[in-house]
């Protein structure tokens, strides 16, 4: 959702009430409620005329839609099995609706991740592995920074080896502790985990602990190590986007995150980013780094990640594109 959509379901939310705008957070996901809620934290003085407007498209899309089906879970599984057969069908469904078999790892999902790490510490690196690649990638990398250092290279090496989970093991978080990988071979994986996976836990990381990892990975097994490095991208591998991609995140970073994680970046990757603002705007900006006193390492990677986070999100929605090289090819 961007900012305007944002902005238009705080409006709609607020004007709902609180019980009914309560009845509506009982249907989101925890990152849908703290989006959702800081939206509305932001929003102070709303003109009559926004309210409406709002409440007006809402009330026009509402109009045109209508629940066909009551039972929705039951419709699908009885239409694929009636297309594809049984077997076929089972393939499909397991992976449309197994979003409501796992209770127990969303119920993770609401929990702070120290809380979440001090739960699982005991646990075999491989339960922790399994649980972990059904968190969000961020909360999962605050997870494992709660970790030792072993304990969390552990983890990932069988995050990024990881082929699939039971789907019975999806019911509850005891079934996932216990039953992860029981059943044989022949049992339908969910396609979770793997060296995509493991990459993008590590590169929410800090730099300290992402180099300590990687090298026990690298340990292990020197090529999975180098598999993973090759799905990460780090803010110095910003150098490797077009300058279109550039622009593009221009656009979404805040000006304050961009001084601060331009103060700790290397002098290339400044121009790069310079080269691509309005004359006027570069020129503010150095003004802005050569006056900025010292940054704290820490703060400095923090708004690097937030930059980062930028760039996935507008890779993973088709606007801009990461990483050099693959298999895929433009045609």
């Amino acid at each position: 959702m961007d900012e305007q959509g944002l902005s238009d379901a705080a409006i709609l939310l607020m004007s709902l009430g609180e019980e009914e705008a309560a009845e509506v957070f009982k249907h989101l996901s925890p990152k849908e409620v703290q989006k959702l809620g800081e939206a509305i934290a932001r929003t102070r003085a709303v003109p009559r005329d926004r309210v409406d407007e709002v409440i007006g498209r809402f009330t026009d899309a509402a109009t045109r839609q209508s629940l066909l089906v009551s039972d929705t879970s039951n419709y699908v599984r009885a239409v694929l099995k009636r297309a594809l057969g049984d077997d076929k069908a089972s393939l499909l469904i397991d992976r449309i609706l197994q979003g409501g078999d796992v209770s127990g790892i969303e119920s993770l999902k609401w929990m702070d991740p120290l809380s979440v790490a001090e739960l699982l510490r005991n646990e075999h690196p491989q339960i922790i592995a399994a649980i972990l690649v059904h968190l969000d990638n961020d909360q999962a990398a605050d997870v494992l920074v709660q970790l030792g250092n072993r304990q969390r290279a552990e983890v990932l090496l069988r995050v990024a080896t990881l082929e699939g989970i039971q789907p019975t093991a999806l019911k509850d978080l005891n079934e996932v502790l216990f039953n992860v990988f029981a059943g044989g071979d022949k049992v339908r994986k969910s396609s979770l985990g793997g060296v995509k996976t493991a990459a993008e836990m590590i590169n929410r990381l800090g730099s300290n602990a992402e180099g300590a990892v990687l090298e026990t990975i690298r340990s292990h097994d020197p090529d999975l190590a180098q598999k993973i490095m090759d799905k990460m991208f780090i803010f110095d591998d910003v150098l490797k986007l077009d300058d279109k991609a550039i622009q593009l995140t221009l656009r979404e970073v805040a000006s304050e995150t961009l001084i601060v994680a331009l103060k700790g970046a290397q002098p290339e990757l400044r121009e790069k980013f310079l080269a691509n603002m309005s004359t006027r705007a570069a020129e503010s900006l150095r003004e802005d780094l050569e006056s900025r006193g010292p940054i704290r390492l820490s703060e400095v990677e923090a708004q690097q990640k937030e930059i980062l986070k930028t760039v996935r999100r507008l890779s993973d929605e088709g606007q801009i594109v990461i990483g050099g090289g693959g298999d895929d090819s433009f045609v």
